[in-house]
């Protein structure tokens, strides 16, 4: 099964990542007949954020699908494009018309490997060494460990206090990937927003960076959304 001319994949990093996060999972979508993008968001605010995949949104030429990677869940949703037929969440923060992403992420008790946050002298708030080994991607070998270390960018607490807009999951069809063993963001906090978005959900034994640790059921959902939203 083919797919539309010109139908792409936009895949939008989270907090302390960039676009190389996606790893294997870029050139394996691409092998599929899907144009792929991976957006940079500055992770300045959540309104920044929105502005800026709006912006590559603008620059793609066809039907598209948008993935979120964890905090990038909410970007996703702020985005309101008749080409987008699609939204694919991994592991990742939807918060609600009114809510912060912080309402999302705190509302279970952190896990105890989850590592303490707080922002700089200039509202940015870094991943400690700690937290990339034991929370961020614990399932990650060490040369992708230090890969994720080093490409880290912070993101400014503006990100998660912003109250989102109205998400445009309640308009589009949506999966969702829940990882199982993320100590980042909880599997039951994952399911809370799977079922509310009435996603098709799919969950896998994953940490919080499966694009790294377990690309195969990245790939595997991001395929059954184009399959279903713009197969030619």
């Amino acid at each position: 099964m083919g797919f539309q001319k010109n139908a792409t994949v936009v895949f939008v990093h989270g907090a302390w990542a960039d676009g190389s996060s996606w790893g294997t999972v870029i050139n394996s979508v691409a092998k599929s007949g899907l144009k792929v993008v991976c957006a940079p968001i500055p992770l300045s605010s959540l309104h920044d954020d929105i502005v800026a995949l709006r912006r590559t949104v603008d620059h793609v030429d066809g039907p598209t699908i948008l993935v979120g990677h964890a905090y990038s869940g909410a970007v996703i949703g702020g985005v309101d494009d008749e080409r987008i037929k699609a939204l694919v969440y991994i592991t990742a923060l939807a918060p609600d018309e009114g809510e912060t992403v912080a309402d999302v992420f705190y509302r279970e008790t952190p896990h105890a490997d989850a590592p303490h946050l707080a922002p700089d002298k200039d509202g940015y708030i870094w991943m400690p060494h700690e937290g990339i080994i034991k929370a961020f991607a614990p399932h990650a070998n060490l040369d992708d460990l230090q890969r994720l270390e080093a490409i880290q960018r912070p993101i400014h607490v503006s990100c998660i206090q912003e109250k989102a807009p109205s998400p445009a999951w309640k308009k589009k069809p949506t999966w969702f990937l829940v990882a199982q063993d993320d100590r980042m963001i909880l599997e039951k906090t994952q399911l809370f927003m799977a079922e509310r978005m009435k996603a098709t959900i799919r969950s896998m034994p994953a940490d919080h960076t499966p694009a790294v640790t377990m690309p195969i059921p990245v790939v595997d959902i991001v395929l059954e959304a184009a399959r279903a939203t713009v197969a030619g």
